[in-house]
């Protein structure tokens, strides 16, 4: 296949004024979406810390002393309880992760049962559990799993100095097995690894020229956790991951980019232009896993401030739930809150 996004034509795609670059990425966003709405999910941790990789930003990998707490899988209780509180708060799509490498074959039967009762209950679920094979795939999409999450993470080049548990190419199987079984996939980066500008753009470049390009594309700012080796990295300069943000609405136009880890760290004005160059997808509550996020309530006001509204899909708007009453009156109990590693 012809790849459509060249090495040469995306240096040129990052290299425009910075202006011209935000222009032409709203202009691709609003030929294909709503440029007032975004699109929220909730991602929830079923089953914390441990992990055999060595990922090295992640407090949840078993090598570092991040005081990360080791947690069983979740009860199915504690899920569907966690899947009706974030449905109840404006969220339309439910995903889970693992601390897995894989999943065994002995823990697929159960994450079936969690789907299906996900999916009864109107709203689109995305799993990321490791690398998974053609089986694990063709279940886990039989039992209705809408998207799998597999990131990238950075470029191939710069990649095995972030992970040397795991290939790329072995990500990229992965990616193939799950198109292959009929899920959606959701895959994107993190910035602020120590990469270069050329890994960012290599990332991109590899992300728009899959088979079919990924119909969510999370966008990470790197969390910086005490205990992992990428704890003193260098900050990420704003205007730098709002250009990311820019280039891949461009070379991705149908795909929601998704505004994800690290918007705890970001004013209500980086936020605000991310929105303007393009994402149009966030990770709504209390917990990213086992990071920080911005409070709901925050979240809300922010909105409310410009104008978006949450894009519904398969899920129905009950007056009980709708996300507008919500933004009207602000008056969210803290009760609804819910910490996504600890229930």
């Amino acid at each position: 296949m012809k790849k459509k996004w060249t090495l040469e034509k995306t240096e040129i795609l990052f290299k425009k004024p910075f202006f011209d670059l935000i222009f032409q990425a709203q202009k691709e966003h609003r030929k294909n979406f709503n440029p007032n709405t975004i699109q929220i999910s909730t991602l929830l941790s079923i089953k914390t810390g441990s992990c055999p990789e060595d990922c090295k930003y992640c407090p949840q990998s078993a090598r570092y002393k991040t005081g990360l707490k080791k947690e069983p899988l979740l009860a199915l209780e504690q899920i569907i309880s966690a899947a009706k509180k974030a449905k109840s708060s404006g969220s339309s799509r439910f995903c889970m992760g693992a601390a897995w490498k894989n999943p065994k074959e002995k823990d697929i039967p159960y994450l079936e049962k969690i789907i299906k009762k996900i999916k009864e209950m109107g709203m689109e679920t995305c799993m990321t559990l490791g690398t998974l094979n053609n089986s694990q795939a063709k279940k886990l999409a039989d039992a209705g799993l809408d998207f799998y999450n597999h990131n990238l993470d950075t470029s191939e080049n710069f990649y095995s100095s972030i992970i040397t548990t795991r290939t790329y190419q072995e990500r990229l199987n992965t990616l193939d097995k799950v198109r292959n079984a009929g899920m959606k996939i959701c895959s994107g980066g993190i910035i602020g690894l120590g990469e270069k500008i050329q890994d960012r753009i290599e990332l991109l470049m590899e992300l728009s020229n899959l088979s079919i390009q990924p119909e969510s594309v999370p966008i990470n700012m790197l969390v910086k956790i005490p205990g992992t080796p990428m704890e003193d990295n260098q900050n990420v300069e704003p205007f730098d991951f709002i250009r990311v943000i820019a280039a891949a609405r461009i070379m991705m136009p149908k795909s929601y980019i998704r505004l994800s880890a690290g918007r705890q760290n970001m004013n209500d004005q980086t936020q605000a232009m991310c929105f303007m160059a393009g994402a149009n997808s966030i990770f709504y509550g209390c917990k990213l896993l086992t990071s920080d996020n911005p409070e709901e309530k925050h979240d809300l006001e922010l909105f409310e401030k410009l104008n978006l509204y949450p894009e519904y899909k398969k899920q129905p708007i009950f007056k009980e739930n709708k996300y507008n009453s919500i933004m009207q009156t602000l008056k969210i109990n803290k009760d609804q809150y819910y910490n996504a590693a600890i229930l």
